[in-house]
């Protein structure tokens, strides 16, 4: 079975790496659990899984097969793909950011009950979080073979298509759309819908031509009030 009973407790040594898991929890005698990890209730693991050291599997958590996860990473209410590196330090699926404020005016925190679902063949940076369903907020749909540089922030319920690159530092506020085809030089701020394919920038982001032109316009005008 590849596990040794904990001292009887509900919770088992893995022989394969000697990290712990649950009885409950579906593993393929493949997969790799180093010692320091461990494996909720519940969740399965696919064919040659590898777990690093420290590690919390959470409860119901599904990640498929050929997926590598790194050291002192955190997973709950999230299902994994195939063939998926996950580095040092990440979290992804704990409670998103959602508040209200109630009948006395006071600011209370609204339960988050989605999960966050990752596709196959995707790599997650060392210490990225991706909340349940801030870094990457609650709610957002990212399309296939995009790109997050570091520092990008995407507020809830954002859908982003396929083929997007998001420079270094760029935000996306709540509720906004982004075409497929898109990118986004560092430091831009999406404010609105992006419904054409193209290159963006600035704050608001607009159309890279328009970019530039703002820039030199500011520029020419700073030399002048100087002169």
């Amino acid at each position: 079975t590849g596990a040794d009973v904990d001292d009887g407790q509900e919770f088992l040594k893995w022989k394969n790496g000697g990290g712990h898991f649950h009885k409950s929890a579906c593993i393929d005698p493949t997969v790799v659990i180093e010692i320091g990890a461990i494996v909720h209730p519940k969740s399965v693991l696919g064919a040659n899984v590898h777990v690093g050291s420290g590690t919390a599997i959470g409860p119901c958590v599904k990640i498929g097969q050929f997926t590598k996860i790194g050291y002192n990473a955190a997973l709950s209410n999230c299902t994994v793909g195939d063939s998926c590196v996950i580095h040092n330090g990440v979290c992804i699926g704990q409670d998103g950011f959602g508040f209200f404020v109630n009948e006395d005016g006071n600011m209370v925190k609204k339960p988050q009950i989605l999960n966050v679902r990752i596709g196959n063949h995707v790599d997650i940076g060392a210490n990225t979080c991706i909340d349940r369903g801030r870094l990457i907020g609650h709610n957002v749909v990212i399309g296939k073979s995009c790109m997050l540089c570091g520092q990008v922030g995407i507020a809830g319920s954002v859908i982003i298509g396929d083929y997007v690159v998001l420079g270094g530092r760029v935000a996306v506020r709540d509720h906004v759309s982004i075409i497929s085809k898109v990118r986004l030089a560092a430091n831009s701020c999406v404010t609105k819908d992006i419904r054409e394919h193209g290159d963006y920038g600035g704050f608001p982001a607009v159309p890279i031509h328009v970019w530039r032109r703002q820039i030199a316009i500011q520029c020419r005008s700073s030399k002048k009030r100087k002169s």
